[in-house]
């Protein structure tokens, strides 16, 4: 190894995290406390603050990405803050007896829901018990008799005088079953219809003419017998009625007496008094339709009409509701009404209304998920509109518009309520620039983090937590050895040697899959074989893609050198996301140059394929080129960069170091090394700057060289600022620590360019001028051959 390989050559050490086993080994010594939430310190601030601030428009933000712990931390503070709030009152839809249409409110104090509710169903069961047995009543049959007896003796009269006028002409009055007939007397015997037939024309005309005079008088005398069954009709109603407010008044004096405080129970209760008197008479049966075998009714009627609609019931000294709704729709939000079918029609009341989210969080707080919010039609305006009016409405009409039904509208609910949003960042962004209201309704944001402190009280939280989360599984312990593997795959989610992961989520979500291994092997302890089992069964699992492409490599049918030199050809390096995984593969790129003036040529920016960020990273290279070496001529030459065999679109500007050492190889016409890879982003002045997915991209060109068979010449390099975040698999630190692979860092292009190619780059004099052998100095003549060939030299 040359003495500059020496120097930029990372030690295994420098491959990962440093881990202190001591320190590891303390804190699984302490005992256990689990932490209720771990981090995110900033978070935590902004959601107290907004909790703290009881006033309009404080409503929060939570921004971050899932799995960073952010319903957690939300849910462990909000119940904190509720439990030391008072019960919210509670709120129910009465009947408005005046227009049904319109259900009117009523607020009540936490509890006196389920009481109220209780005590008039109680009435109501204790009017079907009263009522029909209130009309057996001595005192009732009396006076009913007395109002019947008043009218008998009315019609008996009228009856008797013309009885009397009748028997003064020789014919008798018969009454049967309420029709009144005549017949003659003759030698003091009335006669029958056949004994009548046998008179004389002159005496049957007589009788003719004498029973229609005293059917005149009889209608005469009876003229005002509607009037009088009219005033018996209302004189029975209103001794039904003066029973009823009679058997009702003690029961509802009692309900007043208990409700004397509550203004608002007493008036619903002096408003009820008459429908209920009115529904007793129209619907419970007195004793003579009780004779004919009627059907009770149900009391179910008695409840639809009379009996409040809480919509929400609070215990009492429970605290403030704390409420998630997972599907943010409209009637979920808001409220429904539901409707019944009866006849072809819709029908709905104040009883068939139903609470929405908002109700049920009234007086608390509200979690909802932002993503979901905004994609459900006319919500997020609605709500908007709700916290500034500080009123909940449920809207009826845009729910059912349908012709043949009932359309209720309920009254407005007071709405108190803090809205807690669970979003992504760039959602955040992008209502904020969007929605000019947002800002005011949203004051607070709560920014949570990507990345945990590597502190000891880190540790020892996520110590507790993986405990726990064992203890669950049945495991009894956690080794030190296990510990240290998952904080290393903490590290190498967070893709940093010094932070760990705020996705706790995803540590715990392979605690339980290593406890599957663990268990299969009759473990009672965790150990780091059980968690590197768990890693190597994801990594198969979802590893079938990678698999596909190293075997299209090794087939050749992609091609892609691990030894020997070429001109103009080098191995970039690449990372393929698909789905939940992501692995590194290299990826050949060429360079060709020859005497024109079309510049540098992107061949995927041409087709299409590539996207801004790589084509601008393209781009960058002619003005480095530019700045590099054609101080003094015209930068005049073509040339072609592909990346080859790719048939994807591409992006990112990680390939631009390898992009521009393959040019200055095909301009200069030296060879590049083929066993090393390369990855990193340049600048115009040639600084080699950090990139992506630094460590699946080298763990990918090490699986190829490994399959292959290691020769201790391959290698990486990457750039020198990414060394922070190596965090790579043991295979390959192995392999380090056995000179069998080699990582190097780079801050430069021609740092990148002599390991490459093994020569001297070369630097400028005092005049301006690069060695002449040098590799700059080659890369500079070879170019200001070609702007002469393309424009001429200056003596022509």
């Amino acid at each position: 190894m040359t003495q500059l390989q020496q120097q930029l050559a990372l030690t295994p050490a420098q491959l990962g995290p440093q881990l202190d086993s001591v320190l590891v080994s303390h804190i699984l010594q302490q005992p256990a406390v689990p932490a209720a939430f771990i981090g995110q310190d900033r978070a935590r601030t902004a959601l107290e603050f907004a909790i703290g601030m009881d006033m309009p428009g404080y409503n929060l933000y939570v921004m971050g990405e899932p799995a960073l712990g952010r319903f957690t931390l939300v849910q462990e503070i909000l119940q904190l803050a509720a439990s030391e709030k008072a019960t919210p009152e509670e709120w129910c839809y009465l009947n408005n007896f005046d227009d049904e249409r319109v259900p009117i409110t009523l607020r009540l104090l936490p509890g006196e829901g389920r009481v109220l509710v209780k005590k008039l169903e109680s009435l109501i069961d204790d009017l079907l018990d009263t009522f029909p047995a209130a009309f057996d009543n001595p005192g009732y049959q009396r006076k009913k008799k007395a109002i019947h007896r008043a009218f008998d003796e009315r019609y008996e009269q009228a009856i008797e005088q013309v009885e009397k006028k009748a028997l003064e002409k020789q014919v008798v009055l018969y009454e049967e079953n309420g029709a009144v007939s005549f017949s003659p007397i003759i030698d003091g015997k009335p006669l029958n219809d056949q004994e009548f037939t046998k008179l004389s024309e002159e005496q049957r005309q007589y009788f003719y003419d004498l029973v229609s005079e005293l059917e005149t008088i009889l209608n005469e005398q009876l003229l005002e017998l509607p009037q009088w069954k009219r005033e018996l009709s209302e004189n029975l109603r209103a001794l039904r009625k003066d029973t009823i407010e009679q058997a009702i008044k003690p029961m509802l004096k009692k309900l007043e007496h208990h409700y004397n405080a509550e203004l608002g129970v007493l008036k619903y209760l002096r408003e009820m008094r008459p429908e209920l008197v009115k529904a007793v008479m129209e619907l419970l049966p007195d004793e003579s339709e009780g004779e004919k075998g009627e059907e009770p009714v149900s009391r179910e009627i008695f409840i639809e009409e009379f009996v409040p609609n809480v919509l929400v019931h609070h215990e009492t000294m429970s605290g403030a509701p704390i409420i998630f709704e997972p599907n943010p729709s409209y009637g979920n939000l808001f409220g429904r009404v539901e409707y019944s079918s009866a006849g072809g029609s819709l029908f709905t009341n104040y009883r068939m209304i139903r609470p929405g989210a908002l109700h049920k969080a009234n007086g608390g707080y509200l979690i909802l998920d932002a993503d979901r919010l905004l994609t459900q039609p006319a919500v997020w305006d609605a709500l908007k509109l709700a916290l500034k009016a500080g009123e909940v409405v449920i809207d009826t009409l845009s729910d059912h518009a349908v012709t043949n039904s009932t359309i209720i509208t309920p009254r407005a609910i007071p709405l108190s309520v803090k809205v807690v949003l669970l979003g992504s960042r760039d959602l955040y962004y992008l209502v904020q620039d969007f929605d000019e209201e947002f800002n005011e309704l949203f004051r607070v944001l709560a920014d949570f983090e990507h990345y945990l402190p590597y502190l000891p009280q880190t540790l020892s939280d996520m110590a507790a937590q993986i405990q726990l989360q064992l203890q669950e599984m049945g495991l009894q312990s956690l080794s030190s050895c296990g510990l240290q593997q998952l904080l290393q795959f903490s590290f190498r989610q967070a893709e940093h040697q010094r932070k760990l992961s705020a996705r706790f989520a995803d540590v715990l979500e392979l605690v339980r899959e290593a406890c599957f291994f663990a268990r299969q092997q009759q473990a009672e302890q965790l150990t780091s074989e059980h968690v590197r089992q768990a890693l190597a069964g994801k990594k198969y699992r979802t590893g079938r893609i990678s698999e596909a492409f190293l075997e299209d490599i090794q087939e050749g049918h992609i091609l892609i050198d691990t030894d020997g030199l070429a001109v103009g050809k080098i191995n970039g390096l690449t990372v393929l996301e698909i789905g939940d995984t992501a692995f590194g593969t290299p990826a050949r790129i060429s360079a060709t140059v020859f005497a024109g003036s079309s510049g540098v040529v992107d061949i995927e920016r041409e087709v299409e394929l590539g996207k801004a960020i790589h084509s601008k990273g393209v781009l960058l290279l002619t003005g480095y080129l530019g700045a590099k070496y054609a101080r003094d001529f015209p930068l005049t030459l073509s040339a072609n960069i592909a990346m080859e065999q790719s048939y994807g679109h591409i992006d990112g500007d990680s390939a631009s170091l390898a992009e521009v050492c393959a040019l200055i190889s095909a301009i200069t016409e030296i060879p590049i090394r083929q066993s090393l890879a390369v990855t990193g982003s340049i600048n115009q002045y040639g600084q080699v700057q950090a990139i992506g997915g630094v460590n699946e991209k080298i763990e990918g060109y090490f699986r190829l060289c490994q399959s292959r068979g290691l020769t201790g010449e391959q290698g990486v390099i990457i750039p020198a600022s990414n060394q922070l975040n190596l965090v790579l698999d043991q295979d390959v630190v192995t392999a380090v620590a056995a000179g069998q692979f080699h990582i190097y860092t780079v801050k430069t292009v021609d740092q990148a360019l002599e390991l490459l190619t093994g020569e001297v780059a070369g630097e400028r004099n005092n005049r301006g001028q690069y060695p002449k052998k040098s590799l700059n100095g080659r890369a500079l003549l070879r170019l200001a051959e070609i702007a002469e060939i393309v424009n001429g030299s200056s003596e022509e």
